[in-house]
């Protein structure tokens, strides 16, 4: 199913969603709504709302509090990544400049306060407000211990495998996690749904960060991020960890590589070619798939629905997406 046909699916649904998330936006500051309108229209692909709403459709149906979480969870991912373009010093996000590079990082954090400050009065006043606020709370607190996991695993260059899980279920699938989870709750959804939900999320989670891995060793330059950007900043992903396995006798020599990479940044091209001549992007692919049929078999749990099968078109989606 493709997007155009889930949203078509979603229908009024998804006007909602986009018609709160604009009036939440509005502050009657003109320079601000001008950054928020910039910010919005060039917000990607909205997937953890599609996910969330999805969800919702699938576990008893589509309510105020379901657009309200959806809205909330797109308002904090681009929250985060006006954060993150500030810590990571980028000076591009999906191909076109960041707030940071245009304006500094003090405005750029501010309008990322600003955005997270309305996604937790888009979860305020909903009915389900008890169970979301502690998903959407230990998300945050997922968020910011991802960062300093990866950090830490930066300066040591010793990320493991298990590392690598911890710090993308923090980083990148708690907010999945979230997003699908509380669309079960918004729904009235039954607690072993709830936790079909949950899983679907995180493995969907999972599966969405590895493929951005894979990107990053120039896979799909064309999805606006600056390919070998984690590399140069002394990131140990899959792709590279898979390499490991495959020639262990050289991981000692690459890892030394990867820890002085910012005084050494032509041994970019010798990490690089090493991850591909020794399977890397084929063990991480291999693990990706892994992910999918685990968000796949979560669904098992659903009722059979146009809902499911666009989740299930969504995880799939994964494999293979370009951008």
């Amino acid at each position: 199913m493709t997007r155009d046909a889930i949203i078509s699916l979603l229908g009024s649904n998804w006007t909602a969603f986009e018609e709160t998330v604009g009036r939440k936006l509005h502050s009657g500051i003109g320079l601000l709504d001008s950054i928020n309108e910039s910010l919005w229209s060039n917000s990607g692909k909205k997937l953890r709302p599609m996910l969330a709403l999805l969800t919702a459709g699938a576990l008893g149906g589509i309510n105020q509090d379901s657009i309200q979480f959806a809205a909330a969870c797109e308002v904090l991912h681009n929250a985060t990544l006006l954060h993150d373009d500030v810590a990571d010093k980028s000076a591009t996000r999906r191909g076109k400049p960041t707030l940071a590079a245009l304006m500094g990082p003090g405005n750029a954090v501010l309008v990322g306060d600003y955005w997270l400050s309305k996604a937790v009065e888009l979860i305020l006043g909903t009915r389900h407000q008890n169970d979301a606020i502690p998903l959407f709370s230990r998300t945050l607190s997922d968020l910011a211990e991802g960062e300093m996991i990866q950090l830490e695993k930066a300066a040591s260059a010793d990320t493991t495998e298990q590392d690598y899980l911890k710090i993308v279920c923090c980083k990148t699938a708690s907010l999945f996690e979230t997003a699908c989870k509380t669309a079960a709750l918004s729904a009235d959804a039954p607690a072993g749904l709830v936790d079909a939900a949950s899983r679907f999320g995180t493995a969907t989670g999972i599966a969405f960060q590895i493929r951005d891995d894979i990107f990053d060793y120039g896979d799909a330059p064309q999805i606006g991020k600056p390919v070998g950007s984690d590399l140069r900043e002394g990131k140990i992903t899959l792709p590279l960890l898979g390499a490991f396995r495959n020639a262990p006798a050289q991981e000692a020599r690459i890892r030394e590589k990867v820890a002085g990479i910012a005084q050494h940044p032509e041994a970019e091209t010798d990490i690089h070619d090493f991850v591909l001549a020794n399977g890397g992007l084929e063990y991480a692919a291999s693990r990706l798939e892994d992910f999918v049929r685990e968000a796949i078999d979560a669904l098992d749990a659903f009722p059979e629905s146009e809902y499911k099968s666009a989740l299930e078109s969504l995880a799939r989606y994964n494999a293979i997406r370009t951008v």
